[in-house]
């Protein structure tokens, strides 16, 4: 069942969210419920993601140490790229 809502939003945000919306084909007013949504909606933490056969495949391929710091590695590369 759908209701009415009234809100009182910034008018520069009710034109960017209106361009937003138009350029996706989709209403302001979907595009704010599928919003509400998301954040609402409950996370089931026993949820098991689906692995890809993709994914599967690629797994192992890649030895990694255990106390390789993804985060260190990722932060000097981009340090050095952009030097």
């Amino acid at each position: 069942m759908e209701k009415k809502l009234t809100l009182r939003l910034n008018d520069n945000v009710i034109k960017r969210a209106k361009k937003y919306a138009k350029h996706r084909k989709i209403s302001l007013s979907k595009m704010i419920e599928a919003y509400l949504d998301s954040l609402t909606k409950e996370k089931d933490t026993n949820e098991e993601v689906e692995i890809t056969p993709l994914i599967k495949s690629l797994s192992g391929i890649i030895d990694v140490p255990d106390d390789f710091d993804y985060k260190k590695e990722y932060r000097e590369y981009i340090e050095k790229k952009y030097q």
